[in-house]
């Protein structure tokens, strides 16, 4: 089941009665993002060995934290959604998993990135384009 848009959210939460009966219909972001990251890896059948290659992430940091052991900033969490090929919801779920601000449409920056996710693009191509909008490249 898809999780609903933030706008949807919002919403109801708002024309709600009672906020109890919103949190109980609802299930809350509550992994941690070792646990989110290894859902994923399960699901799209991917290897932690793998992600963290293609994610050009260092080997002994990105082990750290598909274990937990450390915390990543928010370029590190877009290199592995970009090496997982995660959608712009699955990409937002691991930013707030580990902490860290969710895509802004309204940020230029953010705005490359969510377009290139949307399209699948290789962690080489979203830096290509960061570049050539003259923004910070993700890695």
């Amino acid at each position: 089941m898809a999780e609903p848009l933030t706008e949807e959210l919002l919403e109801e939460l708002l024309d709600a009665p009672r906020i109890d009966a919103f949190i109980e219909g609802h299930e809350f972001d509550a992994l941690s993002l070792a646990d989110y990251l290894q859902q994923l890896l399960k699901e799209k059948g991917l290897t932690r060995a793998g992600v963290v290659r293609m994610a050009n992430l260092n080997e002994t940091f990105g082990y750290q934290i598909f274990t937990g052991a450390r915390n990543p900033s928010r370029n590190k969490v877009l290199q592995i959604a970009f090496a997982m090929a995660l959608s712009l919801r699955e990409t937002n779920r691991a930013l707030r998993a580990a902490g860290v601000s969710s895509l802004n449409p309204h940020s230029r920056r953010d705005a490359v990135i969510i377009f290139c996710l949307d399209r699948s693009c290789s962690l080489q191509k979203v830096n290509e384009e960061l570049f050539r909008f003259g923004e910070e490249t993700v890695c």
